[in-house]
């Protein structure tokens, strides 16, 4: 808006020059020139009547301007275009525009398709500033920046990182050092803020870590179940930010980026060998970070917490969380479940279900559909195998009952020569277990045959050291074992000593 008023009252009032006009109106000194020009020319002089307003005064300066009819031009469909440049990578709004042009021969001019395209982006993306209420909600995150830790004994060098959960209405500020980003840091991080401040807002805004977060959506995502017992333990609701959404959790993003430059940033020249001596050093850049004054406005983070958010926090339950685990694993055709580094077994008809698995520091339970089918105690090596005998389906636990003894035992109720035979099949094999085959297959046998025809079959198998299952089988098929044993030959004498002739000695 033209200041011609003030120019007509600083020069015929005051009597100041153009050059201070200028300055003092902060328009040019032309423009000054321009309106004392047109003043004199419509005889124009201050003070004005009481009755002209500023379009008045404009319209006996400059007369009555008609604004210049122009040709109305095709506007481009801007939203169609914006879907397209994010479809195509390679599209450019210089082929955009050509294309345009083909279509509207006397459409904008490309410089001028630029700027009409950037303009309405620009309004498209609007921010809605967030007005946040005492106690409601706290911002949760981790920091992408890291803590260097020495190990003591190797040397070795391995980065901490840094949690952060940040109140919304004060944003008073909780850090800690974990040693990684796994669920048992995750949890036990949450907790130590809730103690830190004292009481709980009634949400919790994360990101989507996996730890969080099993499948992240932006309209219903699904957390992971422990966090969510977690939540559940002290009543407080979690709604996940929406993927790729880093706006949704504006505070805490702030948060991390005070927290990496006042406590990172400023650790930089010390030097840690242990995780607690890295908290200790947090918690006093912390304490120091909450009391640091505002720049914009009175207070700072403790004493706005302190004035408005610390009475509307709900209180802590009497207990502490109890961290249990929880995952999900797929049962194997063995029906057992891998977790942490061991097999657990499962009732035999969930093979290839899926359970979940809620491992506390002592047992490890499964359940499927709710309902829990197994209970073990929780190993602490690793590649160990825990099983229940009912887990089992009833031709395993009969296989495993089947011992070498108790082999030995069944044949000597039929007679000695089949206990013999069962121990020389046993006995020959690398492993017991690798002849329990052959065993089962001649108690087969047994049930088709008299005791007698057995008891022979087993001597003549013995005495010709055929102690096979197919040999006793084709003994008593072809009924050998009804036929006397015919003596062995004698065998030859050895022979004579002699100078040229090498004994067995020589080739040992």
């Amino acid at each position: 808006m033209r200041k011609t008023k003030e120019v007509l009252r600083l020069r015929f009032e005051l009597g100041l020059g153009q050059r201070e006009i200028a300055r003092a109106c902060s328009i040019s000194q032309g423009a000054v020139h321009n309106y004392l020009k047109k003043a004199a020319a419509a005889g124009i002089h201050w003070p004005l009547p009481e009755d002209w307003d500023e379009k008045r005064l404009e319209a006996a300066l400059f007369g009555d301007r008609r604004p210049v009819e122009r040709r109305p031009r095709a506007v481009p469909d801007f939203a169609g275009l914006k879907e397209q440049l994010q479809r195509h990578p390679h599209l450019t709004l210089q082929l955009a525009w050509e294309e345009y042009r083909q279509v509207h021969p006397e459409g904008y001019g490309y410089s001028r398709f630029c700027e009409l395209y950037q303009r309405w982006r620009r309004k498209q993306d609007v921010v809605l500033r967030q007005e946040h209420k005492p106690g409601e909600k706290g911002f949760v995150d981790w920091a992408g920046a890291t803590i260097p830790v020495h190990d003591p004994v190797s040397g070795e060098i391995w980065q901490a990182s840094l949690f952060v959960m940040v109140l919304g209405a004060s944003s008073y500020t909780y850090a800690e050092a974990t040693r990684d980003q796994q669920l048992a840091a995750w949890l036990s991080c949450h907790i130590h803020a809730f103690e830190y401040f004292g009481g709980l807002p009634r949400l919790l805004v994360p990101d989507n870590p996996r730890t969080g977060v099993s499948r992240a959506c932006r309209y219903d995502p699904d957390l992971n179940p422990t966090y969510q017992e977690m939540a559940m333990h002290y009543g407080v609701g979690v709604v996940p930010a929406r993927p790729y959404r880093p706006r949704d959790k504006a505070k805490v993003e702030v948060g991390v980026q005070v927290a990496e430059r006042w406590i990172i940033a400023a650790l930089r020249h010390q030097k840690f060998f242990r995780l607690e001596e890295v908290n200790r050093a947090i918690r006093e850049l912390l304490e120091r970070l909450n009391q640091r004054p505002f720049k914009k406005r009175e207070g700072s983070r403790a004493t706005v917490f302190a004035a408005i958010e610390r009475s509307a926090l709900r209180p802590l339950p009497a207990e502490r969380f109890d961290m249990s685990q929880w995952s999900r694993a797929r049962v194997n055709i063995d029906y057992h479940i891998a977790f942490d580094a061991n097999l657990y077994s499962v009732p035999y008809h969930l093979v290839q279900e899926l359970v979940e698995v809620r491992a506390t520091p002592t047992t490890v339970e499964i359940f499927h559909k709710g309902q829990r089918v197994a209970s073990h105690l929780r190993g602490r090596g690793r590649g160990q195998t825990f099983t229940q005998k009912e887990h089992r389906p009833k031709s395993h636990q009969v296989h495993l009952e089947w011992t070498p003894s108790r082999m030995v035992h069944w044949a000597e109720q039929i007679g000695p020569h089949t206990a013999r035979l069962f121990a020389r099949i046993l006995s020959e094999k690398p492993h017991p277990e690798m002849g329990y085959r052959s065993c089962l297959g001649i108690i087969r046998l047994a049930e088709q045959y008299s005791a007698t025809r057995m008891e022979a079959a087993a001597h003549r198998a013995v005495e010709t050291n055929a102690c096979r299952y197919q040999s006793v089988k084709s003994i008593l098929k072809n009924s050998l074992d009804q036929q006397p044993l015919t003596e062995r030959p004698p065998s030859p004498p050895p022979p004579p000593p002699h100078d040229n002739i090498r004994g067995a000695e020589y080739f040992e």
